[in-house]
């Protein structure tokens, strides 16, 4: 059993669904008119959609993710946001690599997510692959919402489109280990985060 597949079992988060897919109310007409690249559940303040349609979100089905409502993210909403950029030694050729987005907790802000630090925070990739963390750990660590990869999208079947990422290279804790053991908690092909209070 690899890290991916052993973290992603470890760390799945949901709260109860209720089917109701394409619900129409004044949240939902907020949502992005470009495709939802990021959805965000849970322990938030704020929805654009309704709740997961077991048959319209295989995915997130499939993964075991369960929401009433949540806030879903377009590419051009992440890519506007504020961004930081970082220049990380990545684990897949040992090289410095300029990756930039938004802040993760700036994300997270936007949905109103609950803001204790022990704010528990669940991060799903396309390949299922699952992290958890603290609200703490993403702002002491400054994870981005990474939507460059040396100043280009990153594209779907590659690192992306969305990789949350930090500079292992400045976290003293993280820098002394191996290069492979620094980005455990760095899902590239980000598409679902789950947000819990403790």
């Amino acid at each position: 059993m690899n890290k991916r597949q052993f973290l992603a079992s470890a760390a799945v988060i949901g709260v109860g669904a209720t089917p109701a897919f394409g619900a129409t109310n004044a949240k939902s007409a907020a949502c992005a008119a470009a495709p939802a690249i990021l959805t965000v559940s849970g322990a938030i303040k704020r929805s654009n959609r309704g709740a997961l349609d077991p048959a319209f979100d295989p995915l997130m089905t499939k993964q075991l993710v369960k929401f009433t409502s949540a806030y879903t993210f377009d590419y051009p909403t992440l890519a506007g946001m504020p961004a930081v950029t970082i220049r990380p030694t990545i684990e897949y050729d040992a090289k410095q690599h300029t990756l930039s987005g938004p802040l993760l907790a700036n994300v997270l802000e936007q949905t109103g997510a609950a803001s204790a630090g022990d704010t528990k925070v669940s991060m799903r990739a396309i390949d299922g692959y699952a992290v958890l963390t603290t609200l703490d750990n993403i702002r002491a660590w400054r994870f981005i919402v990474a939507t460059q990869f040396d100043g280009k999208p990153m594209p779907l079947g590659g690192l992306g489109p969305l990789w949350a990422i930090y500079d292992a290279d400045n976290i003293p804790e993280l820098a002394s280990k191996p290069l492979k053991e620094r980005f455990v908690l760095c899902p590239w092909g980000l598409y679902e985060i789950t947000v819990a209070t403790a």
